[in-house]
């Protein structure tokens, strides 16, 4: 493990699997927000309101978050490109039956399917990483990622509604199911199996069930798996809020997500960007510290604008949601990658577990606080600063837990 690059996987091929992997893993997100501009579209085909077209996003996450624990343990008996493989295979066909889907309901079954399967892709990817590099090496190359997969939730909701102005809503899932295909294809070009035999753990359930034990048993694990969940709870709200917040609060149009995706998303990359110019520089401890204080800070002055007569006018609106992606886009690399070194042969394991987690806060925030917090700019701005409050802690408790113990000074001296 901690193999270079280049030993791994064909030369000429390595400079395209950093762009490779931010694709796989942008999957996710970008599933999640290309459907929004077709929201009206959607209700009026089937004659449903705002609160079930919200399913449309829920019943993804929570599907997403169910699998989620599966397909890292599965990545770490299996081998990493198997289980990417398949499950965007799965994820085409499943955008397919959500573009000539007859009613509401088989829609939703479409998207629920696409939840089970677009995990394989977004969490094992992220092994790929630390499987390749270690070090500074491991970070820059995370946050070169986590740069490239930021533009997901950016372009996502405008390639929708562009798509909106060629065809008719279900154009936009054939657009995922193409995605899909070209997926496979870059996969099975670019991208190096690097899960050695040798490394792998039997395929069995009390296997699998143990990996995911050992990960969960770990003090560390949770410290580090909510202070991320947390932090990038906050931004989410605004993501899966993303349909009220713009049209209903801010009064924008269905072209007009890339007001708040934009910002908050070009936010995040520059604090990506930043966490992997300062590799080497600064400390992956540090950077995280720095990382969660710019987050609350957004937190307050979200808070601040919101509660003003600027409430609702741009740019002020999106002014807190943009600070808190730039601290999370500091902060995520260097998480995940101290994430993946609790437990060197259970990567996909320790990459399961954190994604469920994030993915069932996400999806239970959509259907509990996003839907009453999104009732102004005020209440979502509240929700934010306490959701990056609470992710903050945790990574006090954690930096509290882990600080070195001074070295005893010698008699005499």
């Amino acid at each position: 493990m901690g193999e270079r690059v280049d030993e791994i996987a064909p030369s000429r091929f390595v400079l395209f699997i950093p762009l490779v992997l931010a694709m796989l893993s942008m999957i996710g997100p970008f599933s999640i927000d290309t459907p929004f501009p077709a929201f009206p579209h959607i209700g009026d085909e089937f004659g449903v309101g705002t609160e079930q077209l919200q399913l449309i996003v829920t019943s993804y996450l929570l599907a997403f978050a169910a699998m989620s624990i599966f397909h890292g343990p599965l990545s770490d008996s299996l081998g990493r490109r198997p289980v990417i493989v398949g499950s965007i295979a799965v994820f085409a066909v499943a955008s397919l039956a959500c573009t000539i889907a007859p009613t509401f309901e088989l829609l939703l079954v479409g998207r629920v399917a696409q939840g089970l399967s677009a995990g394989g892709a977004t969490i094992v990817s992220r092994t790929v990483i630390r499987d390749m590099f270690e070090g500074d090496q491991a970070q820059r190359l995370m946050s070169r990622v986590a740069l490239i997969f930021g533009v997901a939730p950016a372009i996502a909701p405008i390639v929708g509604g562009g798509l909106l102005q060629l065809g008719p809503w279900q154009l936009v899932f054939a657009f995922q199911a193409l995605l899909g295909v070209v997926l496979i294809a870059a996969t099975l070009i670019v991208l190096p199996e690097t899960h050695p035999v040798s490394a792998r753990v039997p395929l069995r359930v009390g296997e699998v069930v143990r990996g995911l034990t050992e990960v969960a048993r770990q003090p560390a694990f949770h410290r580090l798996a909510w202070a991320g969940a947390f932090g990038f709870g906050a931004q989410f709200l605004y993501i899966g809020g993303a349909a009220i917040f713009v049209v209903d609060l801010l009064g924008q149009g269905e072209l007009d997500f890339w007001k708040l995706f934009v910002p908050m998303i070009g936010s995040m990359m520059v604090g990506s960007w930043t966490s992997g110019r300062t590799a080497g520089l600064v400390t992956g401890r540090k950077l995280v510290s720095i990382g969660f204080v710019i987050t609350v800070v957004g937190g307050v002055l979200g808070v601040a604008f919101s509660a003003s007569p600027l409430a609702t006018d741009l740019p002020w609106a999106i002014v807190g949601p943009s600070l808190i992606g730039l601290g999370n886009g500091m902060a995520y690399p260097s998480i995940q990658l101290m994430m993946l070194d609790l437990a060197p042969t259970r990567r996909g394991a320790v990459m399961s577990c954190a994604s469920f987690l994030v993915l069932i806060f996400n999806a239970v925030a959509a259907v509990a606080l996003t839907p009453y917090a999104a009732s102004s700019t005020l209440g979502l701005a509240i929700a934010a600063l306490v959701i990056t409050g609470l992710g903050s802690l945790c990574w006090a408790w954690h930096c509290a837990a882990t600080r070195p113990v001074p070295a005893p000074v010698a008699a005499g001296h």
